[in-house]
């Protein structure tokens, strides 16, 4: 068991946050996370590795009014740095606390975090895998057993709880032989996006009024599957010659996937764009399509789904929370089988169809609250912290305290590995 001292009434937590990698979900859940936490008056301490840190992320987190940001190198393969790291972050935790809690986000942060909170007079020690890399179902045989294998140790003897984002992920975690005792399920939660500048986020993208956009938000890597999409909308362009395709978004595959649409004639009809983010340009879109081979619980689906688009996803993690097959959209197989996919997108042909599906989207749309997500999370802290005070109502994100910058300061502790 871990250090449970009690907190007393009208006392704010002390928490602190970690994370290795800042791009897709897990970078838009941590910066939503603290900044819901801070809202509420905890004090909040946000790590994260400068590593693979996304400019956009960074320019985020340091407008958020925390305790403190700081800086730790880690890195996402296995490696000798990662003794480094783990003396960081031990040494973090002894100087900048006491913490009430400590939470790392996905796997490399996760693994760190609990390690170096090692069972004793220490926090308790939350983490949130963002997507298992087990649940990736290209993984081979032994990097099944491996990854399985130490998130199993982790998460049975170094987890005080585990949060998982969708009962997919939560239904895998135990499958993996992580207690339920030790599992909880908080859905991510969004922000509205904008829904007030259409027409000038579609002249943006020289899209016009009377064109029907699929469009796409993700890493253009290969759990994502953005080559599937491809492939199927090319596949009915010419049924479909008011359709056009968006794709925001950059990563490894951005070369391979440029050449694709130009090899299947697509110049002109689809595109691929990093100058906007996600959020303010599902605004542009008629129906959003999410093509991955696997997730927990995809922010680009949240976000749509809030917005009040009709969906196509595959059936992978958290397509249940979201979608109801045929009354707010479509879910096809997780194959790289092209024709269900393009099957499901060809059907918006029809007016009446797409109608009912957007009717069905926009009844949904108040289901996906960040400020649930927050106050879950924040009541999970407490349950393992008797006696702490209950959060105030999580304000709406122009407060004036979330548009001034907190005292913030930026160490680098990954090469100061002495204790």
């Amino acid at each position: 068991m871990r250090d449970g001292q009690g907190i007393a009434d009208g006392q704010h937590l002390r928490i602190l946050q970690v994370l290795e990698p800042s791009g897709g979900g897990s970078g838009r859940h941590f910066i939503d996370l603290c900044a819901g936490l801070a809202a509420c008056g905890q004090t909040v301490t946000a790590v994260y590795s400068p590593l693979r840190a996304e400019s956009r992320f960074v320019d985020e987190l340091l407008a958020l009014p925390l305790h403190e940001i700081i800086t730790l190198d880690m890195h996402r393969a296995v490696g000798p740095w990662d003794l480094a790291s783990y003396r960081a972050i031990r040494r973090l935790i002894r100087d900048k606390g006491p913490f009430d809690i400590v939470h790392g986000h996905s796997s490399k942060a996760g693994a760190l975090t609990r390690l170096a909170t090692l069972p004793g007079r220490n926090p308790p020690v939350l983490y949130t895998p963002h997507a298992f890399r087990t649940m990736d179902p290209t993984l081979g045989s032994k990097g099944r057993l491996v990854y399985g294998g130490v998130e199993r140790l982790l998460g049975r003897f170094f987890s005080d709880r585990v949060i998982c984002v969708s009962p997919d992920e939560y239904h895998h975690a135990v499958a993996l032989g992580i207690p339920a005792r030790t599992l909880r399920i908080v859905a991510n939660g969004v922000k509205y996006p904008p829904g007030n500048a259409r027409s000038q986020t579609r002249a943006h993208f020289g899209i016009a009024h009377e064109h029907l956009v699929f469009g796409f938000i993700g890493r253009l890597v290969a759990q994502k599957a953005p080559e599937r999409l491809i492939r199927a909308f090319a596949s009915i362009a010419d049924q479909m010659p008011q359709a056009r395709l968006v794709m925001i978004g950059s990563g490894e595959r951005e070369v391979e996937l440029r050449a694709m649409i130009q090899t299947l004639g697509l110049d002109g009809k689809a595109q691929i764009r990093s100058d906007m983010s996600g959020h303010d340009a599902i605004q542009a879109f008629d129906i959003l399509v999410a093509p991955s081979r696997y997730e927990a619980m995809s922010y680009a689906m949240l976000e749509a789904a809030a917005g009040g688009l009709p969906l196509v996803l595959t059936a992978v993690g958290g397509t249940s929370v979201v979608l109801e097959n045929g009354v707010n959209g479509f879910a096809v197989p997780n194959s790289d089988e092209i024709k269900p996919l393009a099957d499901a997108m060809a059907a918006f042909r029809d007016p009446l169809m797409r109608a009912q599906l957007t009717a069905g989207a926009l009844s949904r749309r108040n289901n996906y609250r960040l400020e649930k997500m927050v106050a879950e999370t924040l009541a999970i802290y407490r349950d393992l912290l008797p006696q702490t005070t209950p959060c105030p109502m999580i304000k709406h994100e122009t407060d004036s305290r979330l548009r001034t910058t907190g005292d913030h300061t930026t160490l680098r502790l990954a090469n100061q590995i002495g204790e």
